[in-house]
């Protein structure tokens, strides 16, 4: 029997429906915002895989063509690898439920997210976000929820809750908030310059906005929910746990305070290797199996950092609480690049290249979902092995790689000239070493690089990422707050909150945390620190550059653009596309025609440019009376010729225009394929030109006698 629940968020219904689909699954859930509907469904093993040592979940979201009436593209007609907005989505519905599983529980759990249908003007990736909370609430898999999420925008000023497409497209925020009835769990999204206060007010908004949802899945509960199951956590056993520490003793916090990255692992997997081969010797082989000694190394290691913290005021590489990593940076470093930086923080540090491309080189994709098809801006990001010192798999992006990406790009985008900038954009960063939030150095590298090679930015952008470690496992007692953090802070306490933005505002921004929930106070002071940090990072970077340059790179596209009628357009791509390929071929161009009118003219050769810009002009060109022409002969009549004076415009030479005397036939005086001056008289009623070469020569004439240089007819 189905059960439904309907959520009222910002005057709009959200509805929860449960039994109705894929009821052999643990949790199965449709959630419907207007016309548009996911199912979601989780699943839990009812067993660990033997020497499972590590919680395999696995988020997946997929779209179906069908549920917007539409074929996917390419030759299969059906849908293959997952797309970067699929992938996206997965990691938003990931981040926020990963935390809220028991620690210890590593039986592998699926939470599938499918697409059924869409209007195209509400978004299905915060469907899927709750669909999931409420597929593992109403299951009996072991999960601390419930979750609420909306995305909010803002139009003219004022807040909306899960705005359409329609009303995103006026919005100067895009916001993705997920939080539980008290606190905020995750967030991401962009904004164009949006101050802290509004930034904050905006957290608040959502978070009032999602307390429906909280409301209806523990009602859907109460209906359908299933009892939870009985599971077994699989931690260290005390005995060794003790052991262990007192076999290590106090020789981790010199260690941990290792000056270098690779040289504080290399002092504690000394210690770890040292005490795990006593434990061995003492506990046996088959109790301190490699899990045990790595997450009871990971618990010392994490008391330690967090002690370090907390109760003796020191981080692992001796910084303030607020002290930013030494930075340096450098442009122009890539001879054949378009623009090029290397930006370092501390043993972080990003190689990033901006490439300018024409109309040609737009991005285009599939949307079912409604919103834009294709991106004129593109930012990709890379993470080698050798990055982080080690081997491993090498391969195309992964979600992390792709989810990085993306927000650097969302933090860069709103700072790209649009408006009549007719290059397409693409930003790479090569990532050369990690050791703390590799992507807020990608915007500051992507910045430096795009002033390189002399994109016109509204301003520059820096980030940066503030972290917490807090002391208490339900509620947060003592804490601090940790401004760009490094890899271990990361991995031992328990937020990482990335803010980019501008001298004015942010423009980009996202929160994972390892906490069940963040206060929203904690969040207000965490959101000043980035911005102090990010004015200081903004400093150092104009050092640099500070100005975009006013030259592009020799070996960037040069642009030229020309206007003409719409009306000729089809005159100028010709049938088929002939006369604009032949153009293109020999000009040696590339040519993007818009429906406005406007043609944008790209060469890296001034010569190619000039014939491209010419024949265009040409092309183009309206007769204008009593203006003088030369053109080629193109048909011979008995009363007269046609004479070809712009590209694909002919006119008539009546044959009494052809000579200042009496003309008996038309060849005595010119054939095809001469080529002669005429001047237009006229132009009638349907367009027809008429012209003449007696005029043309009698103006020659007058020319000579004036002493002016003559124009042969």
């Amino acid at each position: 029997m189905s059960e439904k629940i309907i959520a009222s968020l910002g005057g709009k219904n959200i509805i929860l429906e449960t039994g109705k689909l894929a009821k052999q699954a643990d949790g199965a859930v449709t959630v419907q915002l207007g016309d548009t509907i996911v199912l979601v469904a989780a699943v839990a093993a009812t067993k660990a895989k033997e020497g499972q040592d590590f919680f395999p979940l696995t988020v997946d979201y997929r779209e179906k063509a069908a549920a917007a009436g539409k074929f996917p593209g390419g030759y299969f007609k059906r849908e293959g690898r997952p797309t970067e907005k699929e992938i996206l989505t997965c990691r938003l519905t990931d981040r926020p439920i990963r935390p809220l599983f028991p620690k210890g529980w590593y039986n592998e759990v699926q939470v599938q997210t499918v697409l059924l249908s869409a209007d195209g003007q509400n978004d299905p990736d915060i469907l899927s976000i709750i669909g999931a909370s409420a597929s593992l609430m109403v299951s009996d898999i072991p999960w601390a929820g419930p979750l609420g999420a909306v995305r909010v925008g803002r139009v003219q000023g004022q807040f909306v809750a899960n705005p359409t497409h329609e009303e995103q497209a006026e919005s100067d925020l895009d916001l993705v908030y997920v939080g539980n009835q008290n606190d905020v769990v995750m967030f991401e999204g962009g904004a164009r310059e949006i101050s802290e206060a509004d930034f904050n007010a905006a957290l608040k908004f959502a978070h009032q906005a999602i307390q429906p949802l909280i409301v209806a899945q523990n009602e859907l509960v109460a209906k359908a929910g299933k009892k939870k199951r009985e599971i077994t956590l699989k931690i260290v056993p005390d005995e060794i746990l003790s052991e262990a520490k007192q076999l290590a003793g106090d020789r981790f916090i010199p260690a941990l305070l290792t000056p270098g990255k690779l040289a504080r692992e290399s002092a504690c997997n000394a210690i770890k290797d040292e005490v795990g081969a006593k434990l061995v010797e003492k506990f046996g082989a088959e109790r301190v199996t490699p899990f045990v000694v790595n997450d009871a190394f990971y618990y010392i290691q994490k008391e330690a950092v967090r002690s370090l913290i907390l109760n003796s005021g020191k981080r692992l590489d001796g910084r303030g609480f607020d002290q930013i990593r030494s930075i340096s940076s450098e442009v122009g470093v890539l001879p054949r690049s378009h623009g090029s930086a290397i930006f370092a923080r501390g043993e972080t540090q990003a190689v990033t290249l901006a490439t300018l491309g024409t109309g040609d080189d737009v991005q285009e994709f599939d949307s079912y979902t409604g919103g834009s098809n294709e991106k004129k801006f593109i930012l990709h990001y890379n993470f080698p092995n050798f990055s982080v010192g080690e081997t491993g798999r090498i391969s195309g992006p992964g979600r992390r790689e792709i989810g990085h990406g993306a927000l650097a790009e969302r933090s860069l985008e709103p700072m790209i000239p649009t408006e009549n900038y007719p290059y397409t954009i693409r930003v790479t960063s090569e990532i050369m070493e990690s050791n703390g939030s590799t992507s807020m150095a990608s915007v500051c590298g992507g910045t430096l690089a795009l002033m390189d090679a002399g994109v016109p930015m509204i301003r520059p952008v820096a980030g940066i990422s503030v972290g917490i470690c807090t002391e208490g496992e339900k509620t947060i007692g003592k804490y601090q707050l940790l401004t760009d953090i490094i890899g271990w802070e990361d991995a031992y306490c328990d937020m990482d909150c990335k803010i980019a933005g501008t001298e004015r505002g942010i423009t980009g921004f996202q929160l994972d945390l390892k906490l069940k929930g963040l206060p929203h106070n904690i969040m207000t002071e965490a959101v000043e620190k980035a911005r102090v940090a990010r004015l200081s990072i903004l400093a150092e970077m104009a050092k640099t550059i500070s100005q975009p340059r006013k030259e592009l790179s020799q070996y960037a596209p040069r642009i030229e653009v020309v206007r003409i009628n719409p009306e000729k357009i089809g005159a100028l791509i010709g049938p088929g596309g002939k006369n604009i390929k032949k153009l293109v071929e020999e000009s040696g161009c590339e040519i993007d025609i818009q429906d406005d009118g406007t043609v944008n003219i790209f060469s890296v050769s001034a010569e190619g440019m000039k014939i491209a810009k010419d024949a265009i002009v040409g092309m183009s060109a309206e007769a204008e009376i009593g203006k003088i022409y030369r053109g080629k002969v193109v048909t011979v009549k008995e009363f007269g010729a046609f004479v070809e004076f712009l590209p694909g415009k002919d006119g008539l030479v009546h044959i009494s225009e052809l000579a200042n005397f009496r003309v008996k036939k038309t060849e005595d005086v010119v054939k095809v394929g001469d080529e002669i001056s005429v001047k237009c008289l006229g132009i009638d009623e349907k367009g027809r030109v008429r012209l003449s070469r007696k005029a043309a020569m009698e103006e020659r004439d007058r020319e000579q006698n004036a002493g002016a240089v003559p124009a042969e007819a």
